[in-house]
């Protein structure tokens, strides 16, 4: 990565799950030359290997209301807490406006006013992760499931319920390397939906999975 970091503004939206259209936008990044592709393409998000389920899989409704925890410092177990921190700081800087998804559909569930807490981490630049955990009910936990197979996110059962990836890789106009992409979790009445660039800390999800529904 280059030593001086350019801010990504991701509040542009484009087509559904296409996290790196504000990247494209912000630090010029495309990806791999493909055939009849111009540099002013925009990647989109492709499946890890193995591909998408394909049918969505079923996320059991919540016996109880879920309840979104108190702080940011509550979602994570001490010792991924403590990577975070050394990694990749600060928590929640003001400055960072990456979205937890960049499905329009999706955010619209988060901006209607579902209790939601927000979580970063890093700086302004092309390197960091934003991570919202939000309460939903059977009903919007069906659709989040159905949109993100749709979409062509590789999913599979964890725990009581659904986590689902996209990735996708490709090379700026800097010829510098970027990797970026989306992990979900739906399942215990609530939706944790995780955005990243560059910095995707190994079971991440599956470590907020355990620390609130553990």
């Amino acid at each position: 990565m280059p030593n001086e970091r350019r801010p990504i503004v991701l509040r542009t939206l484009g087509s559904a799950l296409v996290l790196t259209v504000a990247v494209a936008v912000a630090v010029g990044c495309q990806p791999e030359p493909e055939p009849a592709t111009t540099q002013t393409s925009t990647p989109s998000l492709s499946p890890r290997p193995g591909g998408a389920s394909p049918t969505p899989i079923e996320t059991q409704a919540p016996d109880a209301e879920f309840e979104v925890p108190a702080a940011c410092e509550d979602i994570y177990s001490a010792a991924m807490l403590r990577m975070l921190e050394a990694d990749n700081p600060p928590l929640n800087d003001p400055g960072v406006t990456m979205l937890s998804t960049q499905n329009v559909d999706l955010i619209e569930i988060i901006d209607g006013g579902a209790p939601t807490l927000r979580c970063s981490w890093g700086r302004p630049s092309e390197y960091g992760l934003a991570t919202n955990v939000t309460v939903v009910d059977a009903e919007q936990a069906a659709f989040i499931g159905d949109e993100l197979v749709n979409s062509g996110f590789d999913c599979a059962a964890l725990g009581e319920g659904t986590i689902c990836r996209a990735e996708q890789k490709g090379v700026t106009l800097d010829d510098e390397e970027y990797a970026s992409g989306e992990t979900h979790y739906i399942g215990g009445g609530g939706w944790v939906s995780t955005a990243w660039i560059n910095f995707s800390p190994e079971d991440y999800t599956e470590d907020i999975v355990a620390t609130i529904w553990g």
